[in-house]
């Protein structure tokens, strides 16, 4: 299985921005320039990038399509883009804005029927499946849902299995926990879904905060790495985490 670099730039009004464990009230702004940013990852060397909406991730409608029409004229990279996804015309919509690869999150919790759906209409190079998860105390893999506020019925172990068994083959997998810390990706986490999901290509984010953090995805099987807060801060560069 090949290994993907994905840069990534996370989007509230207009602004490059990182949240910390996704809580919108502790906010770090980089920036109002994202589509420069898209092409220095490009001049890079990166093919892939990940862009997220937030605001839509907590209202709804994507907002980025402009954004993300910019980016793939203009830098050649290609996009894996969400935020907001609530239904097939939304992912149709990203898509024709210029998206190689939708990510969809919360509805593929709420509502995993209609996902699958998406997997045989859009194809499942198309999609992203994105679970975040909080480990419980027992250890099982919780999948919180509604702003991290619920906990879905479904285990990450049984929902992951179900979409691979539907044909996922894109699966990103946040660590709640870890989310903005720099704390490292949980290589355990990463592993046991690498083992669990044979011929998916598991992305592994949160707390990536090096190169070498990078190289130990890229050895327990992951199919790529998301790149945010790190590269934001100069804790690593880009060539040096694509040169893993």
């Amino acid at each position: 299985m090949s290994f993907t670099v994905y840069p990534a730039l996370d989007i509230r009004e207009g602004r490059v921005v990182r949240l910390l464990q996704g809580d919108y009230a502790q906010q770090t702004t980089y920036g109002d320039d994202p589509l420069p940013r898209a092409q220095a990852f490009a001049d890079a060397g990166a093919t892939w990038m990940h862009l997220v909406d937030l605001d839509a991730a907590r209202a709804g409608g994507y907002t980025l399509a402009p954004l993300l029409s910019a980016i793939a004229c203009q830098t050649g990279l290609k996009v894996q883009t969400g935020g907001g996804v609530r239904s097939r015309d939304d992912v149709a919509r990203i898509l024709d804005a210029g998206a190689t690869r939708v990510v969809v999150g919360s509805v593929s919790v709420r509502a995993p029927e209609t996902v699958i759906g998406w997997l045989g209409e859009f194809g499942p190079e198309r999609l992203t499946i994105a679970l975040d998860a909080r480990q419980a105390d027992d250890g099982r893999w919780l999948l919180p849902v509604h702003g991290w506020t619920e906990t879905a019925e479904d285990t990450l172990d049984v929902l992951a299995t179900r979409y691979a068994q539907a044909g996922m083959t894109h699966l990103l997998c946040t660590d709640i926990a870890r989310d903005g810390m720099l704390s490292g990706p949980n290589i355990g986490l990463y592993q046991h879904l690498a083992s669990l999901l044979p011929g998916v290509a598991v992305q592994a984010s949160g707390g990536v905060r090096s190169a070498a953090d990078v190289a130990e995805a890229k050895a327990v099987g992951c199919g790529g790495a998301i790149l945010g807060k790190a590269l934001l801060e100069g804790r690593m560069t880009l060539p040096e985490a694509l040169a893993c």
